[in-house]
C-alpha cells in the first residue's frame, strides 16, 4: 500500500512522547543468565543493555505515561482525541484490545480505540492510519502508540534471542496539517509466505493455551536470525526508496533517518542504501535493544528531546517486523 500527499500533507505529528522502565538488564547481568559474553553481544548487535519492566507489568502501564507526554507537548486534552491506536503484540489481554485500557486510563472517553498488529512495523502501520483517517475527514486528532512488554515472551534459555529484547513505550498525537509540514509519503508491505521465519505460535487458535501438551517454548519468540536479516535489509531498504520516491524527497535531503532498532548491522545496511551518512542515523539500540513496535517512537521521541529535530526537518522512518511486515515514512517536521 503506498500513500502520497496531493500538494500538501494532510496530517502531522504535533506532540511525542516515550517511556523506558527504570529497571536495566546489561550485557554483564546476561552472562550470568546464558551462556553468551558482553563482546559477542555487542560484536553482531550493538546492544550493551536494555531497560525491562517487573514481572506482571501490562502494556498499557507503559502505553499511559508515553501518551500522556505526547499530549502534553500537542497540547490537546484526552476530550479531544478521536481515536487510539496502539500497535503491539504484547496487549494486555487477548482481548479487549490494549487500546481499550489506554482510553480508560486518559479518561479519552470520546476517542474510538482499537489495536494494530503488524510486529515491528506496527507503529508505521498506525501513523499511516491515523493519516488516512485524518486525509479523510473522518477524524482530526489521533492518538498513535507503539509499546511492548517483550521480555513476557522471551526464552531465557534461548541465547539467541534472549539477548536482543527490551520493553518500551513511544507516542505521537497526529493532527491535520495547515501547511506543507507533515506526513508527506508513506508505504506498507507484507509477504504472509515468510511467517515461519519470525513468529510466537502459542497461544493463538493454532496453539491454544489450553492444550498442555504444547511446550512453553512455543509461547516465546522464535526467529532464524540469519535469514530475517537478508530479507530486512532489502525490505528496508526498499521501503524506504519508495516512500523517498512518493514524497519527491531526494536521499541528500534527509536530516534523519530512523531505521528500526532490531541490529546494529541492519541499521547500518538501510543507511548504505540510502547513501545517509552515519552523522545522520539516529541509533539507541546501544541503550534499549529491540524493543519491538515501540523503537521507532522511542528513537524520534528521545531525538526530539535532544534537539536533532526541529521545524522543517525531514525524517525517514523504516522497520521491518515478523508477518513478514515492513513500512516506511517521509515526515516534514
Amino acid at each position: 500500500m503506498k500513500m502520497k500527499s496531493n500538494g500538501k500533507p494532510a496530517s502531522r505529528i504535533a506532540g511525542m512522547g516515550w517511556f523506558a522502565p527504570d529497571k536495566i538488564l546489561t550485557n554483564t547481568d546476561l552472562e550470568r543468565m546464558v551462556d553468551t559474553s558482553d563482546e559477542w553481544i555487542t560484536t553482531r548487535t550493538g546492544i550493551k543493555r536494555r531497560h525491562i519492566v517487573e514481572p506482571g507489568t501490562r502494556a498499557s502501564e507503559l502505553a499511559t505515561p508515553a501518551a500522556r507526554s505526547a499530549m502534553d507537548e500537542a497540547g490537546v486534552n484526552p476530550e479531544d482525541i478521536d481515536m487510539i491506536l496502539v500497535a503491539t503484540v504484547t496487549g494486555d489481554y487477548k482481548f479487549p484490545s490494549t487500546a481499550i485500557f489506554l482510553q480508560a486510563n486518559l479518561g479519552a472517553k470520546n476517542a474510538v480505540a482499537m489495536d494494530i498488529s503488524a510486529a515491528c512495523a506496527g507503529y508505521l502501520y498506525t501513523l499511516h492510519f491515523a493519516d488516512m483517517m485524518i486525509r479523510s475527514g473522518q477524524a482530526k486528532t489521533v492518538l498513535v502508540v507503539g509499546v511492548e512488554v517483550l521480555t513476557s515472551m522471551i526464552n531465557w534459555k534461548d541465547r539467541s534471542t534472549c539477548v536482543l529484547f527490551g520493553d518500551a513505550a513511544g507516542a505521537a498525537v497526529v493532527v491535520p496539517s495547515a501547511d506543507n509540514r507533515g506526513i508527506l509519503a508513506s508505504y506498507l508491505g507484507t509477504d504472509g509466505s515468510l511467517a515461519d521465519l519470525l513468529n510466537c505460535p502459542g497461544g493463538g487458535s493454532a496453539y491454544p493455551a489450553m492444550n498442555r501438551e504444547i511446550p512453553m517454548e512455543d509461547f516465546t519468540i522464535h526467529m532464524k536470525g540469519n535469514e530475517v536479516f537478508k530479507h530486512a535489509v532489502k525490505k528496508m531498504g526498499d521501503a524506504a526508496v519508495i516512500a523517498l520516491d512518493l514524497a519527491g524527497i531526494e536521499k541528500n535531503d534527509i536530516d534523519l533517518l530512523f531505521a528500526h532498532q532490531a541490529n546494529m548491522r541492519i541499521i547500518d545496511a538501510t543507511a548504505k542504501r540510502l547513501k545517509v551518512p552515519q552523522k545522520k542515523v539516529f541509533k539507541n539500540i546501544q541503550e534499549y535493544g529491540n524493543t519491538s513496535t515501540a523503537s521507532i517512537p522511542l528513537a524520534m521521541g528521545e531525538a526530539r528531546q535532544k534537539g536533532l529535530i526541529t521545524d522543517d526537518s525531514v525524517v525517514v522512518c523504516v522497520a521491518f517486523g515478523g508477518g513478514f511486515t515492513w513500512a516506511s515514512s517521509v515526515i516534514r517536521f
